[in-house]
């Protein structure tokens, strides 16, 4: 909004004859309209690329039947979660919770939480572990004397929702702090973002990313996108495949198409019995396949790029939408950004009179003027 009131470009862009320095309307007017279209509001907006697409002749409709599907990560806007960190967040949270509450702590520890963290994060750069979990089991009392103090003054009264979250959220992390893990216990890596998981996608360069799964389909010719969809709990990628297929197959419902063919990694393997509307290629049955499909099968790696562009060009790469609706709702919003500006690409390309032949071929010429042939039309204008 602070963006708009200073830039004349946007606003002639968004409709206004006149620049304006007030905003037009409440930050949080955008985050309660994004709530109440919710995920299959902006999956509408994805399908609507695909059918103009088509409608413009700019990807042939038999090539939707070929996809290329993959699964990424799509990173929270969180600071990398290290336990020193953790434990000082929770510190600071704890205290202006209770602040915010009425309650009045006997000490908040604030000079000696900020002087821990800074002794762990450079014993831990000289790789002296050993002070180091001296000085992560001083924060570790710090905070639960912070939460035992809470609990005991607010025994008596009402507790807030926001004051019992952060006592649940500081209580999991002086609990995962310590040096043996509880088996099956799922950790906490961020205070705001509870829903954050920790995926391991093999990479050297970052072994870790802190986000949600998110599984991606491209057209096997064009690369355009056809699904996008979040997938929280870090599932098994062949066990995403149907319900990829299935948005997949909602989206270009419009098109009277469904995809026949799926080339995937091997990361999809054994799920062919799940998915028996469709042809499962990938190159662990390089030996049972043919030389068209082998061929065909190259062209995999074409999703890789499109998967970078989404993240370097489109705000893939950090999500600062709120919660598990916010991830899902931001890899639909950043595929369909991807698929505008991939049909700015398509009229540059075919040339502009090439598609306005093609919208005017589909409007009927009357006394009041052109309208579409498929709307808004009754034979009778004519």
């Amino acid at each position: 909004m602070e963006r708009w009131s200073e830039s004349p470009v946007w606003q002639s862009f968004s409709g206004e004859v006149y620049f304006e320095h007030r905003r037009p309307c409440d930050g949080s007017l955008l985050t309660r309209f994004r709530r109440i279209l919710g995920e299959e509001g902006v999956e509408e907006l994805l399908a609507q690329t695909v059918n103009v697409a088509v409608d413009i002749k700019a990807i042939d409709p038999s090539e939707l039947e070929s996809v290329i599907v993959d699964s990424t990560v799509q990173e929270k806007a969180v600071a990398h979660p290290t336990d020193s960190r953790l434990l000082e967040r929770a510190r600071e949270k704890l205290v202006e919770a209770a602040k915010a509450e009425g309650v009045e702590l006997k000490q908040t520890y604030a000079k000696e939480g900020r002087e821990l963290g800074r002794r762990a994060s450079r014993y831990a750069h000289a790789k002296q572990f050993k002070r180091m979990r001296k000085v992560l089991k001083r924060h570790r009392t710090v905070v639960g004397r912070l939460v035992r103090d809470v609990k005991r003054k607010m025994a008596l009264s009402p507790m807030s929702d926001r004051l019992s979250e952060i006592l649940g959220r500081s209580d999991r992390i002086v609990e995962q702090t310590r040096q043996k893990k509880r088996q099956g216990e799922k950790k906490l890596y961020s205070i705001h973002a509870p829903e954050v998981e920790c995926i391991s996608k093999g990479k050297s360069r970052k072994p870790y990313e802190f986000g949600v799964k998110v599984g991606i389909a491209t057209t096997w010719r064009g690369n355009l996108i056809v699904e996008a969809r979040a997938f929280p709990g870090n599932p098994y990628d062949g066990h995403t495949l149907n319900e990829q297929l299935e948005q997949a197959t909602i989206l270009m419902q419009d098109t009277g198409v469904v995809p026949r063919t799926v080339y995937v990694d091997l990361g999809y393997r054994g799920v062919d019995q799940d998915n028996l509307q469709v042809e499962i290629i990938h190159r662990g049955k390089s030996k049972r396949l043919g030389v068209k499909c082998m061929s065909r099968l190259r062209r995999r790696q074409a999703i890789e790029p499109v998967i970078g562009h989404l993240k370097s060009d489109h705000g893939m790469n950090r999500c600062q939408l709120k919660g598990s609706l916010g991830d899902s709702i931001h890899a639909v919003l950043c595929a369909a950004g991807y698929n505008i500006r991939w049909l700015m690409r398509m009229i540059l390309k075919h040339g502009i009179r090439h598609f306005l032949r093609l919208i005017f071929a589909g409007m009927v010429r009357t006394n009041e003027g052109y309208f579409p042939r498929n709307l808004f039309w009754n034979p009778s204008w004519t």
